[in-house]
């Protein structure tokens, strides 16, 4: 049996690659409703700081992972201590702290944007105007563009520092961006390191909303350079397990670091319908010891996010145009069982896969029509 911290939409996914491998499965997690809880053999109803949770969650499993980073790293360094455990709890604390995982960036030698922390107003007062305009950023707990303000004066600073609560903030130097990149790799615990196809996403409101892949007119040597980075950054902490890592093209051409993610992530869920193993497969394959095959795109793809804000009309709820949807060629329809829509909740994804990267796009294009969703 396998264990999983978390229960959400990516430990579902786990869940689902693990069972077809054979193995059983347990999850902790506190909601009763977990996606991930609802198809496990085992569902541990705790918080991930919970004794009895912990100690049930090991009398289970062979081997534990984590379905998102805001697992608290004592947790899983305290399970680490009776069972196996990838990533380990070390590498999950980089990825915790964005002042840590840039000072990971700069080890790895892997350019990431020109940042300062600011944990008291002496920080505050010393920050070079250079960093200006900026994005303040809370060092811990953001994602999805929560815990994130744009400024651009030393008193819009001021404020958005006051407004984040004076936590510890890192400010990052806006940059002239042109795209976002990410690659997604695995690394075994015997130093083997594969990796999937550069992915290209575009953001909506800090949150995923389509990712492309292959990355549409990106130069070779960028994309050899993205693979090249990622692989510096997952080798440089004996990292075990699969990392996501997200990259900024600036217009100059140049690569930057942007941040990483411990685990399977939102941009690689084509791999699922789009590859020969997916991301949850290799998840597996690191857990457990096995070789790790290198995946191979079989099929160009578009995969779109999609969130609550989709099940809602003219202020009612009502299910989206599945019929229409489903009835376009190449498409791949994965809704996660959460219990309620919300806007902004990631509820599924849609995969559409073609033999041509234009072929993907136009249907992707049309799916999104039917459902609604601004084009890209």
């Amino acid at each position: 049996m396998l264990g999983v911290m978390g229960g959400g939409q990516l430990g579902r996914m786990f869940v689902h690659a693990a069972q077809q491998m054979g193995y059983a499965t347990a999850v902790l997690d506190a909601d009763p409703t977990s996606p991930a809880g609802l198809v496990a053999h085992e569902h541990i109803r705790a918080d991930y700081g919970d004794a009895a949770g912990l100690e049930q969650l090991v009398r289970s499993s062979a081997a534990i992972t984590t379905e998102f980073e805001n697992v608290p790293a004592d947790s899983l360094a305290w399970l680490a201590a009776r069972r196996p455990v990838a990533p380990a709890a070390s590498a999950v604390a980089v990825c915790q702290d964005r002042a840590a995982e840039k000072a990971h960036f700069v080890r790895s030698a892997v350019p990431c944007a020109p940042h300062a922390l600011i944990a008291s107003d002496a920080d505050l007062e010393r920050i070079d105007a250079t960093l200006l305009p900026g994005i303040l950023k809370t060092n811990r707990l953001g994602y999805d563009g929560k815990g994130q303000l744009r400024v651009s004066t030393r008193a819009e600073l001021a404020d958005a520092w006051v407004a984040l609560k004076r936590v510890p903030c890192l400010l990052e130097k806006m940059l002239p961006l042109e795209r976002e990149l990410s690659v997604i790799v695995a690394r075994g615990a015997n130093g083997e390191i594969v990796h999937f196809p550069v992915q290209q996403n575009l953001h909506r409101d800090g949150i995923l909303a389509v990712t492309q892949v292959p990355a549409p007119d990106i130069a070779a040597h960028t994309q050899q350079r993205a693979i090249d980075s990622a692989r510096q950054i997952v080798a440089a902490f004996d990292y075990v397990g699969v990392l996501c890592v997200e990259f900024f093209v600036l217009r100059d051409g140049s690569l930057v670091a942007n941040e990483m993610a411990p685990r399977p992530h939102n941009s690689g869920h084509y791999s699922v319908d789009a590859c020969d193993v997916s991301q949850f497969g290799l998840q597996v394959r690191t857990l457990t010891g096995a070789p790790l095959a290198a995946p191979r795109l079989h099929s160009a793809c578009v995969m779109l996010n999609l969130l609550g804000d989709l099940w809602w009309r003219n202020g009612r709820e009502a299910a989206p145009d599945w019929a229409g949807v489903l009835a376009l060629p190449g498409v791949h329809l994965h809704l996660y069982g959460k219990a309620s829509a919300r806007p902004g909740r990631k509820m599924g994804h849609l995969t559409v896969t073609a033999a041509s990267a234009a072929e993907a796009n136009a249907v992707a294009l049309d799916a999104a029509r039917v459902l609604g969703l601004a084009a890209w």
